[in-house]
């Protein structure tokens, strides 16, 4: 049976050097084992697991260039814990949706997907951003209240509201829900 479920791992590889990067960085170590704990899952159900990245400037850089550079930064602990398998996509996008300027919507066409577990950074951008792109083009959408930080708690919370009330996402946490339930 073809998986029609993916999970997409937003920004995580990040060098949080910048203004407000330290918050950011505080409110992201708590998502790292439950978005690990996802990864493994997904990996065991055979779903794609997709890295859809910031490209933080670095136009002509290559995916190992820009985990070396990520590495480097605030934020290294955190990408030395989520560097993606030889197996996982990588996308880097130029913008905060995953789907602007990107082949994500081919990508997802081609691997018969209809279902996406949006984890990552930062929950009141890109993952709001991408959250309302896939609403648009109909997937259904699970967003793990415990894999999406921001920089201020009080705006992941809204994000994650709006993402529920009005794009009918599932938030549930991972330990109240498992993937194969995430969907009903």
């Amino acid at each position: 049976m073809p998986q029609d479920k993916a999970l997409l791992i937003i920004d995580m590889i990040n060098d949080m050097d910048f203004d407000g990067g330290e918050d950011l960085l505080e409110h992201t170590r708590k998502t790292v084992k439950p978005i690990l704990n996802l990864k493994s899952q997904a990996k065991e159900m055979g779903m794609p697991i997709i890295y859809v990245n910031d490209n933080f400037g670095l136009w002509q850089e290559n995916v190992s260039d820009l985990i070396e550079v990520c590495k480097k930064g605030r934020g290294g602990p955190i990408v030395n814990e989520l560097i993606p398998d030889d197996h996982d996509y990588f996308i880097i996008k130029p913008k905060h949706s995953g789907f602007f300027g990107t082949q994500l919507s081919i990508l997802l066409e081609q691997l018969g997907v209809k279902n996406l577990i949006l984890t990552g950074v930062a929950g009141d951008i890109c993952i709001l951003f991408t959250a309302n792109d896939a609403y648009m083009r109909d997937f259904n959408l699970w967003v793990p209240r415990n894999c999406v930080a921001s920089e201020k708690v009080s705006d992941n919370d809204n994000a994650l509201q709006i993402v529920q009330r009005s794009l009918f996402a599932n938030i549930s946490n991972t330990q109240d829900t498992t993937i194969e339930d995430a969907f009903d």
